[in-house]
């Protein structure tokens, strides 16, 4: 999300991983790129699950890394889903969507954006740099991205993302970093949620603006908030 101006609600509950007490793992994986992207549970037992937002409108996230790529997973707890857009690269922030950032050399700057809507829809960006002089190329394009999107009978969704590391690599922040990543190795990242419970009819009434780690501002785009991301064995 590029920015908002005005926070309606802003919460940020946590669970299993707590922000700014613990570091995020990711475990390793040799399931199959296909059972994972299409969200089968056995296939992500392995990973660390966080937790966030408010109870009606929960989101828990996880992630899996791999010889080839990264796998990310939301699983949103949402009754009535809605979108309009439909084209990658749309303003998603200004719907309803989940939102990961992804700092490879935790410098704060060109560190990647990925939003996922409930309609399968992609925005990646490219954010150059933060407040004040906030910049973010939208341009930019993660080589090799694939997403999906299960609907989740009458409960939400679960929406997951796989970013091969060559996707990565057109990131000057990736000069600065292994790709693939070694065992240890540190990124920085933080995620966060937009919903939007009155519809696309009043999609500015009642938002909630949901962050794992508390950024402290009426932004997400506060890299001070974001936690460690580290690759394990």
């Amino acid at each position: 999300m590029l920015g908002y101006s005005v926070v309606v609600l802003f919460i940020s509950l946590l669970f299993a991983v707590t922000a700014g007490e613990g570091i995020y793992r990711v475990e390793s994986t040799a399931a199959e790129a296909e059972r994972l992207l299409a969200g089968i549970d056995d296939d992500w037992r392995a990973a660390a699950r966080l937790s966030f937002g408010p109870s009606g409108y929960r989101t828990r996230f996880r992630a899996l890394w791999s010889d080839t790529g990264l796998y990310l997973r939301f699983d949103v707890v949402d009754p009535d889903p809605w979108h309009t857009m439909t084209k990658r690269d749309e303003h998603l922030w200004e719907e309803e969507v989940v939102e990961i950032f992804l700092d490879l050399d935790g410098s704060g700057t060109n560190y990647a954006e990925i939003e996922l809507s409930p309609a399968n829809v992609v925005c990646d960006v490219r954010m150059v740099r933060t407040v004040p002089d906030r910049e973010g190329d939208l341009a930019f394009d993660l080589a090799g991205l694939q997403s999906s999107v299960v609907r989740r009978a009458e409960t939400g969704w679960t929406g997951t993302i796989f970013v091969p590391w060559t996707g990565f690599r057109p990131l000057p922040s990736a000069a600065n970093v292994s790709l693939p990543p070694k065992p240890g190795d540190r990124w920085k990242f933080n995620v966060y949620r937009i919903e939007r419970p009155n519809g696309r009819k009043r999609p500015q009434d009642g938002v909630v603006f949901a962050s794992w780690s508390p950024t402290g501002e009426g932004s997400f785009h506060v890299p001070q908030s974001f936690e460690i991301f580290e690759f394990a064995p």
